[in-house]
């Protein structure tokens, strides 16, 4: 079978395994809706920004925290079936790491834009009313979506290289607090100044400033730039990764 024959069935696998999975795909719903409640009602009001709102000021960071955590979720899936023994499986049907990786990836964004839609949807109902016209949603729906893949790529080298699925998990606790030491919830400026360094230049800024700069219609400069750099850096590597781990592990 061909790659492109096999990739979109093997991505509707994992959607069918993630449907399966209630427990987990219950959390990744949840998580960054209360996520954005609880600092939305609990500390927006005693955080000073430059929006109106602070749900208009958050939703980008809880948007990246959505995908960031649903990314990772492929992690786990990818050391399942490398455990399990469904790949020697799928390689004596002539089903390769590419087919496999990308319905895996594929599967994941599908996932992720179904919590990033539910955010949107809590996030409009206490009062995030967003400026930007048709360019701007969709630049910054591109920019969440390549964030994604590029995400979901990472997590499933991730996946190939943990040798077990505990410790797979492990990396959804990371990418859960990337987003904190950045501007997704307050401006770095109220950070230690030991922090402002790492929190201005990491991945998870740029994006969180681009997002929130596109949906406000507000000027970006560059921001769009260094956040699709990181993301094509990130796809980049697990891309070149991908290959001799998978032979690694199923020789």
């Amino acid at each position: 079978m061909s790659e492109l024959a096999t990739w979109p069935v093997l991505a509707g696998r994992s959607l069918r395994l993630t449907l399966r999975n209630f427990e987990s795909l219950l959390i990744a719903l949840l998580l960054p809706v209360m996520v954005m409640l609880l600092f939305v009602y609990l500390f927006g009001g005693a955080i000073q920004t430059d929006t109106p709102q602070y749900v208009t000021y958050a939703l980008p960071g809880v948007l990246l925290l959505c995908a960031a955590y649903g990314s990772s979720m492929t992690a786990v899936m990818v050391a399942d079936d490398m455990n399990e023994g469904i790949v020697d499986r799928f390689r004596s049907m002539d089903i390769g790491a590419r087919s496999l990786l990308s319905g895996h990836v594929t599967a994941s964004t599908l996932r992720n834009l179904g919590s990033v839609t539910i955010v949107f949807a809590v996030a409009f109902a206490i009062g995030f009313r967003p400026s930007a016209g048709p360019v701007g949603w969709l630049a910054a729906i591109g920019l969440l979506i390549t964030f994604i893949v590029a995400m979901s790529a990472v997590s499933a080298v991730i996946g190939l290289l943990a040798r077990t699925t505990e410790a797979a998990s492990g990396f959804t606790f990371f990418v859960l607090f990337l987003p904190y030491p950045s501007s997704a919830f307050v401006p770095i400026e109220t950070m230690p100044g030991w922090l402002h360094g790492f929190a201005r230049h990491q991945p998870a800024t740029p994006l969180i400033e681009s997002v929130r700069g596109l949906l406000l219609d507000q000027p970006v400069g560059t921001r769009p730039w260094t956040a699709l750099a990181w993301c094509a850096g990130l796809l980049l590597t697990a891309a070149v990764l991908a290959g001799p781990l998978f032979r690694r592990r199923t020789r």
